[in-house]
């Protein structure tokens, strides 16, 4: 009897990053894993350890742009299920999101057994239904399903995010390790410091004596030149996913919002300077177990809302944080052991 498992993450990066130990736990249990991701996270799904084989699908109810749902798609979505053969599904969400749609498209494409975390009554879409209390961090959250369907971490698996190595030889753009990171972007504005305070921190870093990348899409790269300036070297669009990987991997630190790099960046082992807005809870969504400072008003009043722009005025929960205060928190990381469980406190 074979078990051929499918584990679905249909958001971001970020989110299919944090989904790596629950991965781990189920390769390590079962024969083969199959990731069902969206096309945000698709390539994250490719880095994970553990995953033989990815399935890209945008779920209509998932994805911020939703393509129209219909019968077509639908039937395309089962046969890509049916041809992975899976015994069993893992349906990872957030905590404000419902398993039950996407059971229902795996029941009707013949997935024998679902397990997923659950609120909502899943009647029988749901072969387990898990609950989890607290705030835990959502790699925990993830990982908890997996132990509850059976499975767990190999032995000298500590359950720290991981990507797939080797990493790409970067060299010829980083020109070595030992620099500062800087990526702007988020997927939200909500989430974003301002364009002139990223500048102002980089001309700070650049007159300490350190090198300073900043990071980005191809459509990241206007803003990224502003940013970078005459200080910095622009990498914006010239990786991919693994590529980016290997410059953060380089790193001394990153300076990042909350946004999929900074997991990227836990992956590696990298420290984290976090500009968080409280939009969603840094409990969560923090950078998992790596030096981190976090910065941010974490009871600002857009605490929770996950508004995907900012509801108050001046963006005061990030844009009070002076470039001041961030170089000094890229100090304080860059002189600390790259140990897993160092974490800064709110400042």
């Amino acid at each position: 009897m074979t078990d051929k498992v499918l584990i679905a993450r249909l958001d971001n990066m970020g989110d299919v990053l944090l989904a790596g130990p629950c991965v781990r736990a189920v390769a390590a249990g079962g024969d083969s894993v199959t990731m069902l991701a969206g096309p945000h996270g698709r390539d994250a799904a490719a880095l994970l350890p553990g995953v033989d084989e990815v399935i890209e699908w945008c779920a209509p109810w998932i994805d911020p742009q939703p393509p129209p749902i219909t019968a077509h798609g639908m039937r395309e979505f089962r046969a890509r299920v049916e041809a992975a053969v899976p015994d069993r599904a893992l349906i990872l969400t957030s905590f404000h999101q419902s398993p039950l749609p996407l059971a229902l498209a795996l029941r009707e494409a013949g997935v024998p057994w679902i397990g997923a975390i659950s609120e909502d009554y899943p009647g029988a879409l749901l072969d387990l239904r898990h609950r989890v209390g607290g705030d835990p961090p959502e790699a925990e959250r993830a990982l908890s399903l997996a132990r509850a369907a059976g499975y767990g971490l190999p032995p000298g698996d500590d359950g720290r995010l991981a990507v797939r190595e080797p990493l790409p030889d970067v060299t010829e753009l980083t020109g070595g390790p030992g620099y500062v990171v800087v990526h702007p972007a988020a997927s939200v504005p909500a989430r974003e410091w301002a364009a002139d305070r990223y500048a102002g921190l980089v001309r700070l870093l650049a007159a300490e004596g350190r090198r300073v990348l900043v990071t980005g899409s191809g459509t990241d790269r206007p803003r990224a030149q502003r940013i970078a300036g005459h200080d910095a070297v622009n990498l914006a669009g010239c990786t991919d996913l693994p590529g980016l990987a290997a410059v953060l991997a380089g790193a001394d630190v990153l300076v990042a919002p909350n946004t999929g790099p900074a997991h990227l960046a836990a992956a590696v082992g990298t420290p984290v300077v976090s500009l968080f807005a409280p939009v969603v809870p840094a409990a969560r969504w923090a950078p998992y177990r790596v030096p981190t400072v976090l910065l941010g008003d974490q009871h600002a009043p857009c605490r929770d809302s996950r508004a995907r722009h900012c509801p108050v005025l001046g963006h005061p929960c990030l844009n009070r944080i002076s470039p001041e205060t961030v170089a000094e928190a890229v100090s304080d990381l860059a002189g600390a052991p790259r140990a897993p469980e160092l974490t800064g406190g709110t400042r």
